[in-house]
């Protein structure tokens, strides 16, 4: 599978809403958890259960299906914040389109 591959089929795997904000979230809090983890090094541990707690929850509770990051971990944190850049620049819509998603 070549990332252009995994890229759809991580958009699909993000159809609704909801769950896209809830990685949003998630993302936006775990960068926010290593910056305090200069301050105390427990944040540095913090910072990927409360961006994965996000991320999975709203798997399991919007989407109802398995998180793209166990089969391709590096890729699947990379469109994480693919996404998140592309949603803060409105240019997420041409993408979700090309995955088939309305």
């Amino acid at each position: 599978m070549t990332y252009d591959e995994f890229w759809l089929q991580y958009l699909r795997a993000h159809s609704r809403v909801n769950t896209r904000v809830m990685h949003y979230i998630g993302s936006l809090c775990a960068v926010f958890a290593l910056g305090l983890g200069a301050l105390n090094w427990r944040w540095f541990i913090a910072a990927p259960i409360i961006g994965y707690g996000c991320a999975w929850s709203a798997h399991a509770v919007f989407e109802r299906n398995r998180p793209e990051t166990f089969g391709h971990p590096l890729w699947s944190l990379l469109s994480d914040y693919r996404m998140l850049s592309l949603a803060v620049t409105r240019r997420l819509s041409p993408h979700l389109r090309r995955a088939g998603v309305r």
